[in-house]
């Protein structure tokens, strides 16, 4: 099979149904019972691979983890309760206290209070540089830095760095490069060939099938040595090429409990098999719309990656087969803004990403409602500017709800 739909429809299973049914059952229970204690003993100290206790492996959520790993060739899936706990999960996996990690402000706002706060309270260092300048970024590295991380497209400022470059500099200093791809899922953006090591996402999103469910993923590409993480040493003995995840399922997920529910993970493996269908509309739409809106007399500061007036357009279309369905532009004011959104009668004001339908919201006052106005600004997020996550609705609506709400 080389079509991704048809991937994403006939992947593989491992394990089939007792009953033969085409899709993976939900499995929506806690235990599982074995034949022996002989057995139980075998699968709890990993001689035998079963399941034990659902918030360990569900075979539900195995099955969500196998579809992944088929359409991205990864060495290995974890899903997990939430993007946020993607985010989490992986760079707890990779630090302790007393070590350090460089990123970027220009990030989602509760990843960006993760690494402001979350993280230096357990005593982890965060330097935060300007991706785009890579000296800065070369500068940064120490002696104590465990991982790179960044957004491919950051949310909502639409910023694209060079991810190979900055994945060579993370590389030359054996730090390996931790990606969030929830703005251009792997459909949209090849993470291993731009020498991404760790992917994280939210699978709420486009993956999902329209917002029906809450998830994450945390995708090892197989690329980065983990016998150089000294962190990851004893667990390279253990599992080999798959430290990583060894620890990042047996000691940090389990941990933290991050699990994804069976019912969630039925949900999102259905949603993969539209997710390309999905896709291609809303990038499409968002790209038509972005470009419509430059022309409104009424809207400026229309953003998209892939408009030829935006500084990121070259290197966002060597990247990514679309810039997503995320655009963001400016009103006149911030009343005005409230005004426009309230008149809105089709774009509804939610804050998800890649739902089927077009959302719109405030980031300002929505994703970074307890920031200081000095940091909105130096985060480049205003009070009079709009985040539109366009849907795969019929593109004239979307226009002609814009121009109502307009006038």
């Amino acid at each position: 099979m080389k079509g991704f739909i048809t991937k994403a429809l006939h992947v593989t299973k491992q394990t089939k149904d007792i009953h033969g049914a085409l899709r993976m059952p939900i499995y929506e229970n806690a235990a599982y019972e074995f034949a022996s204690s002989a057995e139980f003993s075998d699968v709890s100290l990993g001689k035998i691979a079963k399941h034990v206790y659902s918030r360990s492996s569900n075979p539900t959520v195995e099955d969500f983890e196998l579809h992944i790993k088929s359409l991205t060739n990864a060495l290995g899936v974890l899903a997990l309760g939430s993007g946020m706990a993607a985010v989490t999960n992986a760079i707890l996996t990779l630090v302790k206290a007393g070590d350090s990690v460089i990123t970027t402000k220009y990030l989602f706002g509760h990843t960006l209070t993760f690494f402001q706060k979350t993280l230096p309270n357990m005593g982890v260092n965060v330097k935060f540089v300007n991706v785009l300048d890579e000296e800065e970024v070369k500068n940064a590295f120490d002696k104590n830095t465990r991982v790179l991380f960044l957004e491919t497209i950051s949310n909502p400022q639409l910023e694209v760095a060079n991810l190979q470059n900055l994945s060579d500099i993370a590389h030359s200093h054996n730090i390996p490069f931790v990606v969030d791809t929830t703005m251009t899922p792997f459909y949209i953006f090849d993470a291993k060939k731009f020498g991404v090591d760790i992917e994280v996402l939210s699978s709420t999103k486009f993956i999902s099938g329209g917002g029906t469910s809450v998830g994450g993923l945390i995708i090892d590409h197989g690329i980065f040595s983990w016998d150089k993480v000294e962190l990851l040493k004893d667990y390279y003995q253990k599992a080999g090429h798959f430290a990583f995840l060894y620890r990042a399922r047996k000691e940090i997920f389990q941990g933290l409990g991050a699990v994804l529910s069976p019912t969630n993970a039925y949900l999102q493996t259905l949603g993969l098999e539209t997710m390309v269908l999905r896709i291609d509309r809303a990038c499409q739409n968002a790209l038509e719309l972005a470009s419509w809106l430059q022309n409104k007399k009424e809207i400026k500061n229309t953003n998209y990656p892939f408009l030829e007036e935006s500084p990121f357009c070259e290197l966002a279309k060597k990247q990514f087969r679309y810039a997503g369905s995320i655009l963001t532009f400016e009103v006149e004011s911030q009343e005005t803004a409230y005004k426009f959104m309230d008149n809105l009668k089709i774009i509804r004001r939610a804050t998800n990403l890649h739902d089927n339908k077009t959302l719109i919201v405030s980031p300002y006052h929505v994703i970074y409602p307890f920031n200081s106005h000095e940091e909105k600004m130096e985060l480049n997020i205003k009070p009079n500017m709009m985040r539109l996550s366009v849907g795969i609705e019929d593109i004239e609506d979307i226009k002609e709800d814009i121009s109502q709400a307009l006038r």
